[in-house]
């Protein structure tokens, strides 16, 4: 049984990403299955360190994404919206070429808090980073 009460599609993430950090680093949504979210980042100039490898902060970064993106698609009140409360991270193997992919999975979807577990692996499927996300749920904005 699928976990959505907004019913997520890839055409509407990639468009939610348009001109944010996401987009400039070339973040793609790649799979909505009934209980995740998988995307891929490049492993590029954009995002690596000066030693060559994957940026921490990128893995973190791609860890968010797809962990908020699926938060909010799990909300029971359209008035509310999930935000980043804590993440951690990690980092298990470094990457300095290809692409590093990311499945995110909750752990605990509640009305005020919702944790996932983002796992992140290399090309090969060897994991490079594992990533926990608490995210809150608040009233959305008046605009």
């Amino acid at each position: 049984m699928a976990i959505w009460t907004r019913t997520p599609n890839l055409e509407h993430l990639a468009a939610a990403s348009k001109n944010t950090a996401v987009d400039h680093l070339g973040i793609e949504y790649l799979e909505i299955g009934d209980d995740f979210v998988r995307g891929r980042m490049p492993v590029d100039e954009r995002t690596v360190q000066p030693f060559g490898i994957l940026h921490g902060g990128a893995s973190v970064l791609l860890a968010e994404t797809l962990g908020s993106m699926a938060a909010n698609c799990c909300l029971k009140d359209p008035e509310t919206v999930a935000v980043g409360l804590d993440i951690n991270a990690n980092h298990l193997r470094p990457i300095s070429k290809g692409w590093v992919y990311g499945t995110a999975r909750p752990i605990h979807i509640g009305s005020a808090t919702q944790v996932w577990e983002i796992k992140l692996e290399n090309e090969e499927g060897k994991p490079t980073c594992i990533s926990r996300l608490t995210m809150a749920v608040t009233r959305r904005p008046k605009v």
